[in-house]
C-alpha cells in the first residue's frame, strides 16, 4: 500500500530506460540534429522551444538563489563558519580558474590552430560584432565592474536577472537574518516554503526538458549547418582537447584526493550535462544541481553558499574558452603575442572572467571586453568565431557544470560537512529519478528529518 503523498516505489523493479530523463534528453537531441540537417528551415523554427524552457528557468533562478543562500547562511547559525566557507571557496575558485587559464594558453600555443590563416581585418565585417563591442565598454573598467555588483534597488537585481547582484543582495539579507537569531525563524520558514514551491515548479518544467533540447539543437544545426560549425574545425578540436586535458590534469586528481570518482559524479549528473550540451546554458540545471548535491551528502548550508558563488566566480570552462579563443584570434590576425603579453592577458582574464555571470551574451561580451582591455588583439576579430561559438559554448558550459559540482563537494569535504558514506552509496548506485517533482521530494525528506 502506498502512503498518502508518497510516490509509489517498487523495490527491485528497474525503471524503464525510456522514462529516464537522460535518455529522453539524448533522444531529443538526436531527433533535433536529424531535423536540422534534413529540414533546416523547420529546424530554425524550433528555436522557441528551447528559448521558452530557458526563460522559465531564468525566471526562477533569482528567487531560487535567494532562498538557497538565505537558508544556507542563516540556517548555519554560525557566521564564522559562513566566512570560513566563503574564504575557502574563493581561494579554490581562484586557483582552479588560474590553472584553467594556464592550460588553455599552453595548449593553444602548442597546437597553433590559427597560425597561417593570415586574416586581413579589413575583410572582416565589423557590423557583426558592434553589439558585443558596445557591451565591452561596460565591463572594461575595474571600478565599473565592482560598482555593478551592487544593484540600484533590491527589486532591480531580480528584474534584470543579474546573478551577481542577486547573490550580493541575498548574502546581505541572509547575514541580517543570521544576526537577529531566533527572531528570523518565521522568515526562514516562509523562505523554505517558497523554496519547496519553486522546486515543485522546476520538477514539472524538467518534464519538458527533452523537448527543449530538441528545439535548441534543431535550431543550431538548421541555422548554421555542419559545414559552418566545422569550418573552423581546428579550433573546435583544439578546444575540446583542452577541456579533456583540464578534466584529466585538474578535476580528476582533485576528485581523487577528496575521495570520490569524477566519472561516477558525471554519471550522477548525466541528465544535467546532456541538457547543457543541448541548450548551452548553465542556468537550466542550477536547481537540479542543488538537489543532487544535497542528496550526495553535502550539507545544505554549504551547498547554499558555494554553488551560487561558483556560478559567479568559478568558470573553469569559460576561462579555457577565453584563453584559447583570444590567442587563436591573435594567431589568425598575425598579432605577435610574447609570453609577457600572454601573462598580462592572463591577469586581465582573471578579472574579466568574473563578470561573465552578470553580462548579457556572457562569453562573447566578456571576450570582447578582454580584447579591448589588452589593446592589442582587434576586438572586431571575434567575428571569426561567432559561427562556431555555439559548438564551443556547449563544451565550456559542460565543463563549468562539472567544475562547480566538484567544487561544492570539495569545499564540503574541507569543512567536514560531507557525509562520505552517503556520497559513496549515491555515486555507486547512481541517481534514481523519482516520480514526484523535486520540491515534493525535498519537502518529504525535510519532514522525515524533523
Amino acid at each position: 500500500m502506498t502512503l498518502p503523498g508518497k510516490a509509489p516505489t517498487h523495490p527491485g523493479r528497474r525503471r524503464p530506460f525510456y522514462r529516464d530523463l537522460s535518455f529522453q534528453v539524448l533522444a531529443g537531441m538526436v531527433i533535433g540534429v536529424a531535423l536540422g540537417y534534413f529540414y533546416p528551415g523547420v529546424g530554425v523554427d524550433m528555436q522557441p522551444l528551447g528559448d521558452a524552457f530557458i526563460r522559465v528557468i531564468q525566471m526562477l533562478i533569482g528567487p531560487i538563489i535567494f532562498c538557497t543562500v538565505c537558508s544556507g547562511i542563516a540556517g548555519a547559525n554560525d557566521l564564522k563558519k559562513v566566512g570560513r566557507v566563503a574564504i575557502k571557496a574563493l581561494f579554490y575558485f581562484e586557483v582552479v580558474t588560474s590553472l584553467a587559464l594556464v592550460i588553455g594558453l599552453v595548449t593553444i600555443n602548442v597546437l597553433k590552430p590559427g597560425a597561417g590563416m593570415n586574416v586581413n581585418m579589413q575583410d572582416v565585417p565589423s557590423g557583426m560584432v558592434d553589439t558585443y563591442v558596445s557591451q565591452a565598454h561596460h565591463v572594461v573598467s575595474t571600478s565599473a565592474f565592482l560598482l555593478n555588483v551592487i544593484p540600484r534597488t533590491a527589486i532591480s537585481a531580480f528584474a534584470t536577472g543579474d546573478i551577481l547582484q542577486v547573490l550580493f543582495f541575498s548574502v546581505l539579507f541572509a547575514l541580517g537574518l543570521a544576526a537577529i537569531g531566533e527572531r528570523a525563524a518565521p522568515v526562514l520558514n516562509v523562505i523554505d516554503s517558497i523554496s519547496s514551491a519553486l522546486f515543485w515548479i522546476i520538477g514539472l518544467t524538467m518534464k519538458v526538458a527533452p523537448i527543449a533540447a530538441f528545439g535548441a539543437i534543431a535550431f543550431t544545426v538548421g541555422k548554421f549547418g555542419f559545414g559552418t560549425l566545422l569550418s573552423l574545425g581546428k579550433l573546435i578540436l583544439e578546444f575540446y582537447l583542452t577541456c579533456a586535458l583540464f578534466f584529466i590534469i585538474v578535476l580528476w586528481p582533485i576528485a581523487r584526493v577528496n575521495g570520490f570518482s569524477l566519472l561516477k559524479l558525471m554519471r550522477y549528473i548525466g541528465a544535467e550535462l546532456l541538457l547543457v550540451l543541448g541548450t548551452s546554458s548553465s542556468e537550466t540545471v542550477f536547481p537540479q544541481l542543488i538537489d543532487k548535491l544535497e542528496r550526495l551528502g553535502c550539507e545544505k548550508s554549504v551547498v547554499g553558499l558555494v554553488l551560487p558563488t561558483a556560478y559567479t566566480f568559478n568558470h573553469d570552462g569559460t576561462c579555457l574558452y577565453f584563453a584559447a579563443t583570444a590567442i587563436f584570434l591573435a594567431q589568425a590576425t598575425n598579432v605577435p603575442m610574447t609570453w609577457h603579453a600572454q601573462l598580462v592577458l592572463l591577469a586581465v582574464l582573471l578579472l574579466t572572467s568574473k563578470g561573465a555571470a552578470g553580462v548579457s551574451g556572457a562569453a562573447i561580451a566578456v571576450l570582447a571586453a578582454t580584447l579591448a582591455a589588452t589593446n592589442s588583439i582587434p576586438v572586431a576579430s571575434i567575428a571569426l568565431v561567432l559561427g562556431i561559438h555555439r559548438a564551443m559554448s556547449s563544451a565550456f558550459v559542460f565543463t563549468n557544470i562539472v567544475g562547480n559540482s566538484v567544487a561544492t563537494i570539495v569545499i564540503a569535504n574541507w569543512e567536514k560537512a560531507l557525509d562520505h558514506s552517503t556520497l559513496r552509496a549515491e555515486l555507486n548506485i547512481g541517481y534514481k529519478e523519482a516520480d514526484a517533482p523535486i520540491g515534493a521530494l525535498k519537502q518529504q525528506m525535510n519532514g522525515a528529518g524533523q
